[in-house]
């Protein structure tokens, strides 16, 4: 194996450089890891597809706001979290991160942009979210905060402040439900749906398919994360323990969709897909107990993971669509 093969990338300072206004945008644009994004979106447009089915209507105007505010929301906790490790000085000495994916954006340790214009930035996004939180509560009421509070509270304290979630084991909790059971539900209710039992269910799936997605991106940074305090749930478990869990929570996703069949809250094809993204969950689960020391079939499984993940939630918002027409 080559030593280029095992070394970890970063993003190229030359590739940002330059003050032009387009160049700027470009920096901030790519500092909020704009891959994850699907993981916000998704769950927002699942959310839609529930409640639109229950009222039977849509919303434009508000499903634009919601799935505008939580990408906002995604995009500053990201930011955020690169400020909060920089501080605690994880990032600085993670060797066995695999960029794009682990490790935060680079964008601090390579110099494209200070922690101060991170810090900046991320409080920025923030107040941007603040503005549309304040259209959708003149469209649909106060309750509308308790939503917003809720997810910004979470992403925020999942690195920063007195707390630091990813610290103490919960952080991957936070996340599920940040960019799992709040936007799916807030999605729905700003449609019209009520929060009952059935949306709460639907809301699971995702939130579990969104944790996964933070827990195996965890696993590269175990070493650095260990060594700097912050007790991920993989630093806690190991590899074993982290592999199991993983495949643990990717199972419980189908058992969900399985069982919301069976009360016909779901097409009776429903679990079908769910079961298939078992096999990709199964090969994850794998590589996660080899951990970086094979470094392409981490990529691999990390990558896979956002699949069945974005894949899972097309197929929710689908089985949704499905119930509207037929």
């Amino acid at each position: 194996m080559s030593q280029e093969s095992i070394q970890p990338i970063n993003p190229a300072p030359d590739e940002f450089a330059g003050d032009s206004g387009a160049r700027s945008i470009k920096r901030f644009f790519h500092a909020t890891r704009p891959k994850f994004f699907p993981a916000s979106v998704l769950p927002v447009i699942a959310g839609t597809a529930f409640g639109a089915h229950v009222a039977g209507a849509f919303d434009a105007y508000v499903f634009t706001l919601a799935l505008v505010a939580t990408v906002c929301v995604h995009a500053a906790s990201n930011v955020l979290n690169d400020v909060g490790d920089e501080t605690i000085g994880t990032d600085q000495i993670n060797e066995q991160r695999i960029y794009p994916y682990t490790g935060g954006s680079r964008f601090i340790q390579m110099g494209i942009l200070s922690q101060s214009r991170m810090a900046k930035l991320g409080v920025g996004l923030l107040a941007f979210t603040a503005l549309l939180g304040v259209l959708l509560t003149l469209e649909k009421g106060p309750a509308v905060l308790l939503f917003g509070l809720a997810g910004v509270t979470l992403g925020v304290l999942y690195s920063l402040g007195p707390v630091k979630l990813s610290s103490l084991g919960i952080g991957e909790t936070a996340v599920a439900v940040a960019f799992g059971v709040l936007p799916v539900t807030g999605a729905a209710w700003l449609q019209g749906a009520s929060i009952d039992t059935a949306l709460v269910l639907f809301s699971l799936p995702v939130s579990v398919w969104v944790g996964a997605i933070l827990l195996i991106n965890e696993v590269p940074d175990m070493k650095a994360d260990g060594a700097t305090g912050k007790n991920t749930l993989p630093v806690r478990l190991g590899l074993a323990g982290t592999s199991r869990l993983y495949f643990v929570l990717q199972s419980s996703a189908v058992i969900v969709i399985i069982y919301m069949t069976i009360q016909k809250m779901l097409p009776m094809l429903a679990p079908l897909v769910p079961l298939a993204l078992l096999v990709l969950a199964w090969r994850a689960a794998a590589s996660i107990r080899g951990g970086v020391a094979d470094r392409s079939s981490m990529t691999q499984a990390i990558e896979s993971t956002l699949g069945i993940h974005t894949i899972g939630c097309i197929w929710l918002a689908g089985c949704m669509v499905y119930n509207i027409v037929f």
